[in-house]
């Protein structure tokens, strides 16, 4: 940490303080000798790699410039000599690419293929890469199809035409098959393909929805979630119970197959899953890994594939996040926040059960885990001070991989460690933030800013996000208490980290908002502040953080003297068929009103104090609309408003250039009316 802190100033910019690299998408080789990951730095997405023994991080590709570009879905070659990844995002509703730079030329996804620094090259328009084991095919997902290329000449061809969309491809540890999910509107299959006899089958259809296939380490089975049936969608609202979700176990020789687990009635009836591509592994000691939350909290359990009762690994009063196999896999490693709420670190325990071990302890945060040679596992890592980066961990340290890419002006000295707060809704829930206070002149009294989080899946720590909007958005707020605010950022409940009662909270979002108990709880917090003008109070937030934003600037902005609502969500019966296509307000009245009632627009002829809206018009998250209909009812209700809008950006902003722009507008805009 030291070699980051450098001489500190209580002055630094925008473009310092979100200069610094953020790293994801963290992968080890099969051979457990090198990791992986995506480095993202001011706007340039690159493949980085470290090696074995050294473990020193270097580029593997030179893409340059704010292009907008996401690289994701890293996969190895067997070998560690190259990696595949996707370079690119996906299709809106009408199969449009992203294009934030409006280039005429247009833009793709593609595959492409790293194989040392500097090094790539464009394998064929697709997406998610998957190699099998031998090396000796590459398989890829095109238009919701599966494709192909030999390793060895890399010559694209299409591997099966099928109906459905495919997901999820898994090749079997012999290489003689690949599996995937086969999506089909209302239900989906676990799907077999074998590649020398070139047969599809479906050993285990059903109505229901078959997710996260996974091999047995000798290829003769694959076992796969699934989640009952259900025409009742709709989304932003508490589900506490469903139909039991199950898992499958399929014998891909004869096709016999046989319900392994299923879940009880009640609590953890309905599937919830842990932050990682896979939510079912399958241990070297016979062992199916899996999440459930049968006591109200997210943890892993085991159930012999052979059969029998399964067995809780992680018990306590804490929550599971990122999920591995060790490299052996016949333990798990896993990141938690058991005796740490409010952070996230790393643990070990054996799939077949015992004490877990914990592996990194302190301030920091610990996120996604890879598995390396010997004891040895790589991490993504942040704190207070520094954003996520890769980290080794070995003999009980941690050893940052690329220390030269942080810039020697990024100003980690001059940034705060925030204060872990709790403080009471206006129900009465206990409900935890993180405030950040300036610097110096402790007795006066300054302006207050409240940051609502989007997701609302997500929680807020006092460090750099392991999400990159997050990282950004905990950026901008360090930034503001350095200009003199008081900022409050609120884990209002919905949200993760406080288990299952408190993530489905009653009334929620859609059915309620009875997050509004926690927006004026935080309000009247800051107000109650010796060091807050409660005066000058503001609201700030993204996403569902805008619509808890707009929510307070609507409801009471008597407290709430101005807002900036950034892609927020102002009319739940627009947003909910976005993530429940089959919700229809037209049939379903009683909850469309309820949906609305629970909407900023129901409330607009309240609202009084000036906002600025901030949105991309190619958002798959929030549609654009929600923004249109907003600006219209503030004008006819003769509120002031200011815009700003990124034709052809999605909801997460892919160019550096638009977060920097928004940021400055949004400082601009609140210390108008907050600090004029």
């Amino acid at each position: 940490m030291a070699s980051y802190l450098f001489a500190a100033s209580s002055f630094f910019t925008l473009e310092q303080i979100l200069s610094a690299p953020f790293a994801s998408d963290l992968v080890a080789s099969p051979r457990h000798d090198a990791v992986a990951w995506v480095q993202y730095e001011r706007g340039a997405r690159n493949v980085w790699v470290a090696r074995a023994p050294e473990y020193k991080g270097i580029p593997w590709t030179k893409f340059t410039g704010d292009d907008g570009q996401e690289i994701d879905n890293i996969a190895w070659k067997p070998d560690s000599s190259a990696v595949f990844f996707t370079r690119g995002g996906g299709p809106n509703g009408r199969g449009e690419i992203p294009n934030p730079t409006s280039d005429p030329a247009g833009a793709k996804q593609e595959v492409w293929m790293a194989y040392g620094s500097g090094q790539a090259r464009r394998i064929a328009d697709g997406h998610d890469p998957e190699v099998a084991r031998d090396g000796s095919l590459v398989a890829w997902i095109s238009a919701g199809q599966v494709w192909s290329a030999r390793v060895d000449n890399l010559e694209p061809r299409q591997l099966i035409q099928a109906r459905g969309v495919a997901q999820h491809l898994t090749f079997s540890p012999d290489s003689h098959k690949l599996a995937f999910m086969s999506l089909r509107g209302d239900h989906g299959f676990a799907a077999v393909y074998d590649i020398a006899k070139k047969t599809l089958t479906y050993p285990d259809p059903s109505v229901d929805r078959d997710t996260s296939p996974v091999w047995s380490p000798d290829s003769s089975q694959l076992a796969f979630i699934r989640e009952p049936a259900s025409k009742y969608a709709f989304a932003f609202g508490p589900k506490r119970t469903a139909q039991p979700w199950s898992i499958r176990m399929v014998d891909v020789n004869n096709g016999k197959a046989r319900e392994l687990w299923h879940a009880q009635p009640g609590i953890g009836s309905a599937f919830w899953a842990w932050n990682a591509d896979d939510h079912l592994f399958w241990s070297s000691n016979g062992q199916i890994v899996f999440p459930w939350e049968r006591d109200g909290w997210l943890h892993i359990y085991a159930v012999p594939a052979k059969g029998g009762e399964a067995k809780l690994l992680t018990p306590g009063k804490f929550e599971v996040e990122h999920v591995t196999l060790s490299a052996d896999s016949s333990g798990v490693l896993y990141s938690s926040n058991q005796d740490d709420i409010n952070r996230r670190h790393t643990w070990a325990i054996p799939a077949t059960g015992g004490a877990p071990r914990r592996l990194t302890q302190g301030k920091g945060i610990e996120g996604q885990i890879a598995s390396l040679d010997g004891s040895r596992i790589a991490v993504l890592r942040s704190d207070a001070k520094v954003p996520v980066r890769p980290a080794l961990f070995d003999n009980n340290s941690l050893r940052d991989l690329a220390p030269q890419s942080v810039p020697p002006d990024f100003p980690a000295a001059s940034l705060q460690e925030p204060e872990e707060v709790t403080f009471s809704a206006a129900d009465g829930m206990t409900i935890h933030g993180q405030l950040f206070r300036p610097a110096g002149a402790p007795d006066a009294k300054h302006a207050g800013l409240i940051f609502f989080h989007g997701g609302s899946r997500r929680q807020m720590m006092p460090g750099w996000h392991h999400m990159q909007y997050y990282n950004n958005s905990y950026g901008f707020n360090q930034y503001l208490a350095s200009r003199g605010y008081v900022v409050l950022s609120v884990n209002y409940r919905s949200g993760i980290g406080y288990g299952e009662e408190f993530r489905e909270a009653l009334n929620y979002g859609a059915a309620g908002a009875s997050e509004y108990n926690d927006v004026m709880g935080a309000g009247l917090y800051m107000r109650n502040r010796a060091d807050v003008d409660a005066t000058r109070i503001g609201l700030w937030g993204g996403s569902y953080g805008g619509y808890l934003t707009a929510l307070g600037l609507a409801r009471a902005s008597d407290l709430f003297k101005v807002g900036v609502d950034w892609h927020g969500v102002h009319d739940w019966n627009l947003e909910i068929p976005t993530f429940a296509p089959g919700y229809d307000p037209k049939t379903r009245q009683d909850e469309a009103r309820l949906a609305f009632d629970s909407s900023p627009m129901s409330s607009v002829s309240t609202w009084r104090s000036p906002v600025l809206l901030i949105h991309g018009d190619d958002d798959r998250n929030v549609p654009f609309a929600e923004s249109v209909q907003l600006a219209e009812a503030l004008r006819n209700q003769g509120v002031y408003f200011e815009q700003l809008i990124f034709p052809d950006e999605i909801h997460d902003l892919l160019l550096h250039s638009s977060w920097l722009k928004s940021y400055h507008a949004a400082e601009e805009f609140l210390a108008r009316y907050l600090k004029p």
